[in-house]
């Protein structure tokens, strides 16, 4: 056993003022906690209106800017050269940390096979609220906890990228997030948390990746993605973002979670939905079930041009 970490480094990364509300909110959120010492790092993302308002107007430990690529992968890398302390946690900037968050990430730490720990996100509908045909199976589309996640302390594959932390020494180790994959301004494209996972799993032997759902987030989701539009599209993003991550890290372990949530999870949600709707004549039940049918379509069709799209990339010309 080792001691529970009395540092943590909360690296948010930003590359648009649209946002600036819900960055201010964030920041305010961890300043917040109570626990471990807090060192707030404020990454901002080849945006330099965005950098001079947040050096004049914030109050964080530090404000750097991405020097590497564009995009999310190379704006946490840029955070973490910056963080001194021994745990790193990322926070999205549309995220706000619930009270105990903090506490709740680095009690798992204790554990020295621990290299990882990550939460759970609660979906912040805007004022109209869920949309009714929204399947929670799919809330992952706004980078939520969805149906199917663990309900209590378990080990994982990987994290939700938007509450995650990790040990400092693993980034010196098996080095940063691979910029391959990760999202890039709006572009709906993820995977480089999962990736990470796997890679520093392999590293690293005997360790374990802990999600702990009582470390909280309130995801904000803003009206344009509670859309069939931007589901729709995430979908497909998603399904791109499976195929690179399994050419990075190999099939057996980039679809490994993916399997039983496409053989097992989505199967009981659609039966759930049309034995619902069936038994009290709701619509809306209905179209969950149609929704998650779609979903699931359209995940795989999204896979299925990244496979194609990878393997021309690689041919000879």
């Amino acid at each position: 056993m080792s001691t529970t970490p009395t540092r943590v480094s909360v690296v948010i990364c930003a590359y648009t003022e649209e946002r600036w509300d819900d960055l201010a909110a964030a920041i305010l959120s961890v300043r917040a906690q109570t626990g471990p010492e807090v060192e707030t790092i404020l990454v901002i993302d080849h945006n330099p209106m965005l950098l001079v308002r947040a050096r004049a107007e914030l109050q964080v430990d530090a404000i750097v800017e991405n020097d590497g690529r564009r995009g999310l992968s190379d704006a946490r890398n840029c955070g973490v050269r910056v963080a001194s302390a021994p745990i790193v946690a990322f926070l999205d900037d549309d995220a706000r940390a619930m009270p105990g968050w903090l506490a709740a990430l680095v009690g798992a730490y204790g554990d020295e096979r621990v290299i990882g720990v990550g939460g759970s996100a609660t979906p912040a509908w805007p004022s109209s609220g869920r949309p009714v045909w929204f399947p929670e199976e799919f809330d992952w589309v706004v980078g939520c906890s969805y149906r199917g996640q663990p309900t209590r302390t378990a080990t994982v594959r990987n994290f939700l990228g938007c509450n995650m932390s990790f040990r400092r020494t693993v980034f010196d180790e098996i080095g940063g997030f691979d910029t391959a994959v990760g999202r890039v301004g709006t572009r709906p494209v993820g995977g480089e948390e999962t990736e990470f996972c796997i890679r520093a799993s392999r590293a690293i032997a005997g360790s374990l990746l802990v999600y702990e759902p009582t470390a909280r987030v309130m995801h904000t989701v803003p009206h344009t993605r509670a859309r069939w539009a931007y589901f729709r599209s995430r979908c497909f993003s998603e399904g791109i973002s499976k195929a690179v991550v399994s050419r990075l890290a190999g099939a057996h372990d980039g679809l490994a979670s993916e399997r039983r949530y496409a053989s097992v999870v989505l199967p009981r949600g659609v039966i759930r939905n049309l034995a619902h709707a069936v038994r009290t004549l709701d619509a809306d039940s209905a179209r969950r079930a149609a929704a998650i049918v779609a979903g699931l379509a359209i995940t795989t069709a999204g896979y299925a041009s990244g496979l194609i799209s990878g393997r021309l990339s690689r041919a000879p010309r």
